[in-house]
């Protein structure tokens, strides 16, 4: 179970929910009207209306008003770069966070041994020799670490989508990392006040097409839709958006779970999975289980947009200041995401645990880290370099893969899981930071070799 949305739609860009900067898109200049053919043209205008001199002047403002056409954007496709660098060119680790990562890495190595292909082969190796690592020892897992993998540092290459292999146009070493946690709501499984605002599970008519059976290459995509009838038979169709499924009774009967506040169930739904206390006090948690289909659009890029909020402003923190200061608006911000998360009932489990993540194994708090499975494999130990959130000090730290979401697109797309409840999330909403990052792959592997299985 992927506790947010899976890697393959997003559509589901489904905790994009932080406002993020457009990179300027590259142009070709075109060719428009050149001076030197307006002098000409105004010239011949002259000479044969001299004596009408206000006709030349009218002919040079027409001439020089006439705006050239707009140039062509290139199109352009991002793909990662993977350089093998010494260990002793890592960023510094301190012990602490070596001994607190080891783990995530161990939870990691139980998902290898769940499988039997290609990918468990490849980490057989060191996930075996993890036995003999004292995990109270931050020099045994150095030492381990040291001997049994290679850093590979992370690029994205900006790159002409051409056929074959497009013109190089930028060779980025730093990206960005957000980051995430897991709510907790109050909440009650039938409709009383203050609990009036519904969780989903995925209705009925939600139709699911695995590409992948009629298109190999497509596998892991996923489209989502209804089917209706129409003259020429039956057709399946794009799935109702956000507005059209809270604006009626489309999903009556499906509600699983009411909440208390139409805020926090936004938010929940843009981290994919949370905890809901019940009137009697248990807890329950619910995680993804499904998605409209409709791709996520940022409601803080749309505050920023319009001016309602500045840049720096455009936090959760800010976004939710800003709904609750304008409760008659609350529809016309949520709606502008189209994007609808779906949930089922899940087990608390052990409460200190985090929820599952896309590799199937309960997240770490500040040592599990969602990534692009394209450009990043799943379980791998990663090492960032970003900064703290709140201290705004270095924060360095080894992680484990372990999550996915269909907003972390691209090589160095990062997605920290800080943990559960409303400090988690204090932190959480305030991370958008830059980040570097390193791939520690098994000796004799590369990054490329561990994503092809």
């Amino acid at each position: 179970m992927e506790h947010r949305p899976p890697d393959d739609e997003y559509q589901q860009r489904q905790r994009e929910q932080r406002f993020e900067d457009d990179e300027p898109h590259s142009r070709i200049e075109g060719r428009g009207l050149r001076i030197a053919d307006c002098v000409r043209l105004t010239s011949r205008v002259a000479s044969h209306c001299r004596e009408v001199a206000a006709l030349a002047v009218l002919a040079l403002a027409a001439c020089q008003a006439l705006p050239p056409p707009a140039p062509p954007a290139i199109k352009t496709v991002t793909q990662a770069r993977y350089e093998k660098v010494d260990f002793d060119a890592l960023p510094a680790l301190v012990d602490a966070d070596l001994v607190a990562a080891w783990p995530a890495w161990l939870a990691s190595c139980h998902a290898f041994g769940r499988d039997s292909g290609a990918r468990a082969a490849a980490w057989q190796t060191a996930c075996a020799a993890t036995a003999t690592v004292d995990a109270g020892s931050a020099a045994a897992i150095r030492a381990y670490l040291r001997e049994r993998f290679d850093a590979w540092r992370v690029l994205a290459e900006t790159r002409e989508d051409a056929a074959g292999n497009g013109a190089l146009i930028g060779l980025a070493d730093r990206g960005r990392i957000t980051g995430y946690y897991e709510p907790l709501l109050n909440g009650s499984r039938t409709k009383v006040p203050p609990f009036t605002v519904p969780l989903h599970r995925p209705p009925d008519d939600l139709l699911i097409v695995d590409l992948a059976s009629v298109y190999p290459e497509l596998a892991g995509r996923r489209v989502r839709g209804r089917l209706v009838e129409t003259p020429n038979g039956k057709r399946v169709v794009p799935y109702w958006s956000r507005e059209e499924l809270t604006g009626g009774a489309r999903l009556a009967g499906a509600e699983l779970l009411w909440v208390d506040d139409p805020i926090e169930a936004f938010f929940l739904q843009v981290q994919g999975s949370g905890r809901v206390r019940l009137p009697d006090g248990s807890v329950v948690r619910v995680g993804y289980a499904d998605v409209n289909g409709h791709p996520y659009r940022s409601i803080g890029r749309w505050l920023v947009e319009r001016g309602e909020l500045k840049l720096e402003e455009a936090s959760m923190q800010g976004i939710q200041a800003w709904a609750r200061a304008n409760p008659a608006r609350l529809d016309e911000l949520l709606n502008r995401n189209p994007s609808y998360v779906f949930f089922r009932e899940l087990p608390l489990g052990d409460p200190d645990a985090g929820p599952l993540g896309a590799l199937n194994v309960p997240l770490t708090a500040g040592y599990s880290v969602a990534v692009d499975p394209q450009f990043v494999p799943l379980g791998a130990p990663v090492v960032i370099s970003t900064r703290h959130p709140v201290s705004d000090a270095p924060l360095v730290r080894l992680m484990a893969a372990q999550d996915t979401g269909g907003a972390i697109r691209g090589p160095l797309r990062f997605d920290f899981f800080w943990g559960a409840g409303r400090d988690a999330g204090e932190i959480a909403g305030r991370q958008r930071h830059d980040v570097s990052a390193w791939i520690l792959v098994p000796k004799g592997l590369t990054p490329a070799a561990l994503i092809a299985r």
